[in-house]
């Protein structure tokens, strides 16, 4: 498994050479994120029933790999 430094500057590199300014934006955004996770997210019904149905999909085994995902998407 990759190291956390190793992992920090292949993230860093691909950074780098990124020159589109709203996907810089949305990166930014994202690490912001991860300043504040500290914060208590409060979640809807709504989402409260999605989160249970998705439990439920996976307890049913409905759901699929990411590397079987990724096959798919090479074909």
């Amino acid at each position: 498994m990759m190291q956390t430094a190793q992992l920090r500057d292949i993230v860093i590199d691909k950074i780098y050479g990124i020159n589109d300014s709203d996907y810089l934006r949305a990166l930014n955004k994202i690490l912001d994120m991860r300043q504040t996770s500290g914060e208590v997210f409060h979640l809807n019904e709504d989402q409260k029933a999605m989160i249970r149905l998705g439990k439920q999909q996976i307890s049913n085994g409905e759901y699929i790999s990411n590397e079987d995902l990724e096959k798919e998407e090479d074909q």
